[in-house]
């Protein structure tokens, strides 16, 4: 006798679940800048970037749908990814909250294309639009790394809504 396998509907962790999980899952902490046609300066703080490719060299990062920044983004040629030092706590929540003067009080210059650069992150990554994928309420964006800059810090880590310094 053989038993066949039925299809089975697939189920979803509860929304509040999912957060607190991913919570608990350290991660660096990004902020992406980039500037609009106007020459407005636009960013927002993103943990979920990682690497994609080496040969091109791309990473990713992803923007939520919703953000304010989302349409300079969407139409950006090219962005800067920035990871953040310890110091820049209070930075990366300013570049998490809807509504608020992102670039006052901070140290960001602009590079040849007028786009913001914070000289102090651990690495800066310029990056020219590769691809643009959906996905889910986010908007993952490919970049094509086409110049990295490195300091001698150690990143900040976030981690159970937190951020932490890892020892050297």
């Amino acid at each position: 006798m053989t038993t066949v396998a039925t299809a089975t509907a697939p189920t979803e962790a509860a929304p509040t679940t999912f957060r607190e999980a991913l919570a608990a899952f350290p991660s660096g902490v990004t902020v992406v800048t980039t500037t609009d046609r106007q020459g407005r300066w636009w960013g927002f703080t993103a943990s979920s970037f990682c690497s994609l490719s080496a040969d091109p060299a791309l990473v990713l990062v992803c923007l939520a749908d919703n953000a304010q920044c989302h349409p300079a983004f969407l139409a950006a040629e090219s962005w800067v990814i920035h990871v953040l030092a310890p110091e820049h706590a209070e930075l990366a929540m300013r570049f998490a909250t809807r509504g608020v003067d992102k670039f006052s009080n901070s140290d960001f210059r602009p590079n040849e294309k007028g786009q913001p650069v914070l000289d102090s992150a651990a690495v800066t990554l310029e990056c020219d639009a590769y691809a643009r994928h959906p996905g889910g309420d986010h908007t993952i964006l490919v970049g094509r790394v086409r110049e990295v800059r490195m300091r001698k810090t150690i990143p900040a880590v976030y981690f159970r809504r937190g951020f932490h310094t890892l020892p050297e």
